[in-house]
């Protein structure tokens, strides 16, 4: 699945893109995902916080579409958008 960072999640991530493999074997939900990723960037940029805590505040997109809970399923090919909060008009 694509994961595509914004604003303050591609600052901790490091990253604007990635591909990450998710589970097939089971069903995989955007918290499953979000575990991945913090797994994948234990530590941040410098300067940057760490992706968890920019994870916790965060809004998602699941193939465009908004998606608040966390227990959504997230098949294989998703393109998950992470949005943290902006500020600014």
């Amino acid at each position: 699945m694509l994961i595509r960072y914004f604003a303050a999640a591609r600052a901790a991530a490091g990253t604007e893109t990635e591909t990450v493999e998710v589970p097939t074997d089971r069903s995989c939900t955007r918290r499953d995902v979000e575990a991945l990723l913090v797994r994948s960037h234990p530590q941040p940029p410098p300067g940057q916080p760490p992706l968890a805590e920019v994870l916790a505040r965060s809004s998602f997109l699941l193939d465009g579409v908004a998606c608040p809970d966390p227990g959504t399923p997230v098949p294989a090919g998703a393109v998950l958008d992470v949005l943290p909060p902006f500020s600014g008009g």
